[in-house]
């Protein structure tokens, strides 16, 4: 088989970046200013660093309309710090909020109790019963058990390839949700959450941050066991700097807040994500039964679109000939096996068509 003539990456992460972002980032954080430094070899207490966090802090505000009485954090690591961090932050022991709620919809909401049970008594108070197709836990009014400190989702499960179709109502329980691989995505109403957190190798930028937008009220409460690192409100009062931040990965998202501006916001962005998955979905739901996507249709991940071969024995061929076709990282989650793109922001229509074709040559051959 000949070399393609491009490769596109459907990795659910560390995604692809944009290639916008990668062609502006060589001149903004490798080239030597006049103080003999590069941009993420400057101190984070100076002010050339300051104003770029200032920045892709106002420029995030902008794109998600985030309300006066939140503070936006950009914190070093990943999401599974969060998982300890939620805990840390807003469980009291002292006073009544001594439990965690939590919604079982797949992989990584599991993954997120597993850890908020060593320090919480957990309630799950929402799952999938697996009758049907597979499907988040049914939205409405949730009863939170009393006592609650908060309640957490997993608003898109990269693994399971499902998605929340609508938010839960939690009453006066505090909504936390987990949006790393659905952030930026699409418009998203903040008011409806006490706090979110985001990784950032989806939409955001390189792996090794994360995005924490919580609301003001909560960082009032004591976290008298949370690392000063993992504390929202140590973090809030020092500008996020209580620690070294992920000095490049600030100047990275800094550059895909502009990038997501420029190309109309995330309305826009919406439009052309919903466009990319109905494409990808068709081709699955069209092809006779070659193909499967195992998610009930309202609840379809419009990032991770995971997908299976009838004849699960011809699964390895799938991914070998994908490969020499230049469409790279598109196995399952060991979990669940089968198949997984991942259509992230960076991924451009033509990589999706790219798949496409090919899915409709293999079944040809191979039907």
């Amino acid at each position: 088989m000949s070399s393609p003539s491009a490769v596109w990456n459907f990795a659910s992460g560390p995604a692809r970046l944009p290639d916008a972002v990668l062609a502006r980032a060589g001149d903004v954080l490798f080239r030597r200013g006049a103080d003999g430094a590069t941009a993420i070899e400057r101190p984070f207490t100076g002010t050339a660093v300051r104003a770029v966090l200032e920045s892709a802090r106002e420029r995030l505000t902008q794109l998600l309309e985030i309300p006066a009485n939140y503070r936006v954090l950009f914190l070093a690591g990943g999401a599974m710090q969060q998982f300890s961090a939620v805990p840390l932050n807003l469980l009291d022991p002292d006073s009544d909020l001594r439990t965690a709620a939590y919604a079982d919809s797949g992989y990584w909401s599991r993954r997120a109790m597993q850890e908020a049970a060593r320090f919480a008594e957990v309630s799950v108070i929402a799952r999938h019963d697996g009758r049907e197709a597979l499907a988040a836990p049914a939205v409405g009014k949730w009863h939170v058990p009393t006592g609650c400190a908060y309640c957490h989702i997993t608003a898109n499960e990269t693994v399971d390839g499902l998605a929340y179709p609508a938010w839960p109502d939690t009453g006066e329980v505090p909504l936390v949700a987990d949006v790393t691989s659905c952030f930026l995505s699409a418009p998203l109403d903040i008011s409806r959450f006490g706090l979110l957190y985001a990784s950032a190798q989806k939409n955001i930028g390189p792996s090794g941050m994360t995005v924490v937008i919580v609301r003001e009220d909560l960082l009032r409460r004591p976290a008298q066991s949370a690392p000063s690192p993992l504390c929202y409100r140590l973090q809030a009062e020092q500008d996020g700097c209580i620690n070294t931040p992920p000095v490049m990965a600030i100047h990275l998202a800094a550059l895909v807040f502009e990038w997501i501006a420029e190309l109309g916001g995330l309305s826009a962005m919406a439009e052309t994500n919903r466009r990319k998955a109905a494409l990808l979905y068709q081709a699955i739901d069209s092809s006779d039964g070659f193909y499967t996507a195992p998610i009930l249709v309202a609840h379809r991940s419009m990032t991770n679109v995971r997908f299976h071969l009838a004849d699960d024995s011809l699964t390895e061929r799938f991914l070998i000939d994908a490969e020499q076709a230049g469409l790279t990282n598109l196995r399952g989650h060991r979990h669940v096996g089968g198949l997984r793109a991942s259509l992230y922001n960076a991924m451009p229509l033509a990589g999706v068509g790219a798949l496409i074709d090919f899915m409709k040559e293999f079944r040809q051959s191979n039907g």
